[in-house]
């Protein structure tokens, strides 16, 4: 599953048919990566030009109706030095930049990648072997370049007064790398190389966390908030002797 088109307010153009959708928002959220984190490291290690993976999560997240997206991320220094440049007394009259405005978080969704892998299998030495010859060799050298990419992903949701983890999911994907003749065919039509909507890596990883946010939302509309007898974090059940 690819994302596609785009998303301005509760309106969409374009999505993809299989994102899922919600009559009505569940409430605000953030989504946060944690770039500190083992996973993070490893995936800018592998894919450097693909880049964070929070512009598309959250252009889904906002396609779906779900929730509605604030920012937590880089551009909140932005936002903030617009309200510094208020206090300053730099900007016109009527700004209207006062305390008191901005829309706080519900919920916090953390991504993560557990495994990504590009050219998992090739076709060539087995179908060169099974035709044998001169054909068998240009067949071989064509399926040769046929690899497959896979992705598994985890969606964690976080309430953000009780800092209570309220939903967790795993979704993967798979497609097919057709790497003919060095790359030559299919990625020399332009544009970036490392965008998700444009290399086979990308899009894997894409449809895997489309399939955890797919998966999330079918559980939360039958959510049913967790309880413990004598009230949350008041003990617990699990006591220790004296």
């Amino acid at each position: 599953m690819s994302a596609t088109g785009s998303a301005a307010g509760g309106s969409s153009q374009g999505a993809n048919s299989q994102l899922e959708y919600c009559p009505e928002s569940l409430g605000t959220l953030a989504v946060v990566e944690d770039t500190g984190s083992n996973w993070w490291s490893d995936y800018v290690g592998r894919y450097p030009r693909l880049g964070s993976t929070v512009p598309v999560l959250r252009m889904m997240i906002q396609q779906s109706n779900c929730f509605v997206v604030v920012e937590r991320g880089q551009a909140m220094g932005n936002v903030m030095q617009e309200r510094g440049l208020e206090d300053s007394g730099e900007l016109r009259g009527g700004s209207n930049f006062g305390k008191g405005q901005m829309v706080a978080a519900d919920y916090t969704m953390s991504p993560s990648i557990q495994f990504a892998a590009k050219g998992t299998g090739g076709l060539g030495g087995a179908l060169g072997g099974l035709i044998g010859g001169s054909g068998g060799r240009v067949l071989g050298a064509i399926a040769g370049g046929v690899k497959s990419n896979e992705a598994a992903t985890t969606l964690l949701l976080v309430d953000n007064r009780s800092a209570v983890q309220i939903a967790a999911a795993v979704g993967s994907a798979k497609n097919m790398d057709f790497n003919l003749l060095g790359g030559a065919i299919g990625r020399s039509a332009g544009g970036s190389v490392g965008a998700f909507s444009n290399t086979p890596e990308g899009k894997v990883i894409t449809a895997a966390f489309a399939d955890s946010y797919n998966q999330m939302v079918r559980s939360l509309r039958s959510y049913r908030a967790q309880t413990v007898e004598g009230g949350l974090g008041r003990g617990g059940r699990l006591g220790v002797a004296d």
